[in-house]
């Protein structure tokens, strides 16, 4: 079977029709109401519909003007995202006293803000930042683990003006300064440290050696996290002192709808992170547009986004799209599996969670746990699964949906850093679905499959994915570098945005992400889809992880490897042989796969994404070299090489 054949029987995978007690008919009608505007008005009608679903202090001009990569959205009016966020529901008297965040740390300590508590810690907070000196357009940097000092920092960044970028808890020193020196952050707020899988991880030391590359920087505030009540040092002001000397008294300050709002670096591949740049008025109305199709929010709902406030799915679905909502957000601090495998469930369960955004690595870090522990934590209140960031296995989608819930529904969206938010997915109880699909573009967006030529890619026939028309979330700019935006987005493709990753539409009009165009890997002059092969390896019983990479061969350019992780009682040797088998059989001897390292685990970010650039230096060089910051436990990585350089050692034994 070739490669063609075997993502010709990927495309054929069945529909899973929506059982009709999951189906939400208010959804359902709002979402034809959405489509019918759409389709009278184009996108732009659509979007001036949602921009009145919020309180402006002066109405737009215009809804949108300019096209890629110049646009611009609702030019003149001015809004205060705080204000949407927080004030509004907590001047409304049905929503005042409703929980707003429910938190959890890891050692099990909990907080619980209404809608009007977190509206007078927010004034305070954005009092307290003016007093250090932030004024409108000045960028403070927020360096804390899932703590609800982040909701709160994040929105007395809104409701003065500034710009707020959220750097991963889990960065080192190094990193915290660069992107530091990058933002020119007048600001820091940061905590003495945080737990992580029974841990304290030294948030204040990293943050003290990185101030010291950060001219900019003027002051840092520390969140108490632990109770160390650790000694300040020049420049250092206590978050709780800073707080209690405010006033409750915080105007929200109208800002532009284009003006610069949220500032946050990708990790890719380039040795400098890029600044990607999202509006005011566009990341309020897109991540709301978000929340709405993927989510579903109801009042009664108790929502939990299981990601990393560091992970743009944080800011999107919970600090900004979910507060939007007035939805009741669960935040947890800590690990999933910490203290014991157990916990995701217990999380879920004593705080009666509805809904829930989880990485697909996660979901199959859950199933390794065993289906045993799934059936007796069985999550009674849960109506929703949906998750993104990595492609979704089909074979993963069936666990979940069969193990977390009786046909649970599973929405698998996709998006970018770039986009602001996800864009195409099944709607939360309105569509069918196809395991591994992310469906269909839900209203104002529109894609193309482009071949190499720029021509439209047939059915069926994998090509670049490109974005053809502007979206309010959609990224304005890379920070002090706009001519990196151009080249980056527009300039292969001119007239569209390039994702940079490769896509495929089925027969029934559903998209299938195959992940970046350069994990397209070329083996003796074929081009093989990584994705292709790791699904068909994670597919394989007694595989409760795999990630497929490519690494440089003499002889065929490329090859595909794959490292797996198994299900208790797996037999390593034996798995090993029939992940191989499989994938010659499944896509043929091109394909087949050079080695098949079995680990305990594989590297991930705490957001739950793999780190296949790390996996393919330890296969090539048996070495890691690279920046190994984020990453989830850099203990495991000491394991990996170890089992790269058994593995090798070994089959080259059998070649001699």
């Amino acid at each position: 079977m070739s490669a063609t054949d075997t993502l010709s029987a990927l495309l054929m995978e069945a529909v899973v029709p929506l059982p009709e007690r999951w189906r939400v008919p208010e959804q359902a009608a709002l979402l034809a109401q959405a489509r019918r505007i759409e389709q009278a008005g184009g996108p732009d009608a659509y979007w001036e519909w949602v921009a009145n679903k919020f309180r402006w202090t002066r109405k737009w001009d215009s809804v949108r003007s300019g096209d890629f990569p110049a646009f611009k959205y609702f030019s003149g009016g001015t809004l205060n995202v705080c204000d949407n966020c927080v004030d509004r529901h907590a001047e409304d008297p049905e929503r005042a006293d409703k929980p707003a965040i429910i938190w959890e740390g890891e050692p099990g300590d909990t907080v619980t803000l209404t809608y009007a508590q977190l509206r007078t810690a927010v004034a305070r907070f954005a009092n307290g930042l003016r007093s250090l000196g932030v004024v409108q357009g000045d960028v403070v940097a927020i360096y804390l683990p899932n703590l609800p000092e982040a909701f709160i920092a994040i929105q007395a960044c809104n409701r003065i003006g500034a710009i707020y970028t959220v750097l991963f808890a889990g960065f080192s020193a190094d990193a915290a300064a660069l992107r530091l020196q990058t933002s020119r952050a007048k600001v820091l707020v940061t905590a003495d440290a945080s737990y992580r899988r029974g841990k304290r991880v030294p948030l204040l030391d990293n943050a003290r050696r990185a101030r010291a590359n950060a001219a900019s920087l003027e002051a840092v505030v520390v969140v108490d996290r632990t109770g160390s009540a650790p000694t300040l040092q020049a420049g250092e002001f206590g978050y709780t002192e800073l707080v209690a000397a405010q006033s409750d008294d915080s105007p929200c300050v109208p800002l532009e709808a284009n003006a610069e709002s949220f500032l946050i670096f990708t990790s890719g591949t380039e040795s400098k992170p890029k600044g990607v740049v999202h509006s005011v008025a566009g990341f309020l109305l897109g991540t709301w547009a978000n929340v709405q199709w993927q989510v579903g929010p109801t009042r009664d709902d108790v929502y939990w986004c299981a990601a990393d406030v560091g992970w743009l799915t944080f800011p999107i679905q919970a600090v900004i799209g979910g507060l939007a909502h007035g939805a009741t957000l669960v935040c947890f601090e800590g690990a999933l599996d910490t203290p014991s495998k157990e916990r995701f469930y217990q999380i879920a369960n004593k705080h009666k969670v509805t809904k829930i955004l989880i990485a697909p690595t996660a979901l199959r870090m859950l199933r390794s746990l065993g289906d045993d522990v799934a059936r007796d934590h069985r999550i009674e209140s849960l109506r929703l699964i949906t998750t993104q960031g990595e492609p979704l296995d089909p074979e993963t989608f069936h666990w979940t949906s069969a193990h977390l819930g009786d046909q649970l529904p599973i929405v698998n969206a996709y998006g970018q850093t770039e986009t602001g938010s996800t864009w195409t997915y099944p709607v939360y109880g309105v569509d069918d679905v196809k395991a591994g699909s992310c469906g269909t573009p839900v209203p104002g967006h529109a894609y193309q499959i482009l071949m190499e030529d720029g021509s439209v890619a047939p059915v069926g026939v994998k090509g670049a994915l490109v974005l053809s028309s502007p979206f309010p979330t959609l990224a304005r700019t890379v920070w002090d570098n706009h001519e990196r935006y151009l080249t980056t987005y527009f300039e292969r493709f001119p007239g569209f945005y390039n994702t940079s990753d490769e896509a495929v539409v089925d027969n029934d009009g559903h998209l299938w992400v195959l992940g970046r165009g350069d994990d397209v890997i070329n083996v003796a002059a074929h081009r093989l889809s990584t994705m292709e092969i790791e699904s068909v390896v994670a597919s394989q019983p007694g595989v409760a992880d795999a990630a497929v990479v490519g690494i440089n061969d003499a002889i065929k350019g490329t090859v595909p490897v794959a490292f797996i992780t198994l299900m208790a009682g797996a037999n390593a040797d034996e798995i090993a042989t029939r992940v191989c088998d499989a994938v010659s059989h499944a896509i043929g001897s091109i394909a087949r796969l050079e080695q098949v390292f079995v680990c305990t685990a594989l590297p991930k970010t705490r957001a739950g994404k793999t780190v296949r650039r790390l996996l393919r230096e330890i296969a090539e060089t048996g070495t890691a070299n690279g920046d190994l910051t984020g990453l989830e436990d850099v203990d495991i990585v000491g394991n990996l090489i170890r089992e790269v350089v058994k593995t090798k050692a070994q089959s080259n034994a059998r070649r001699m």
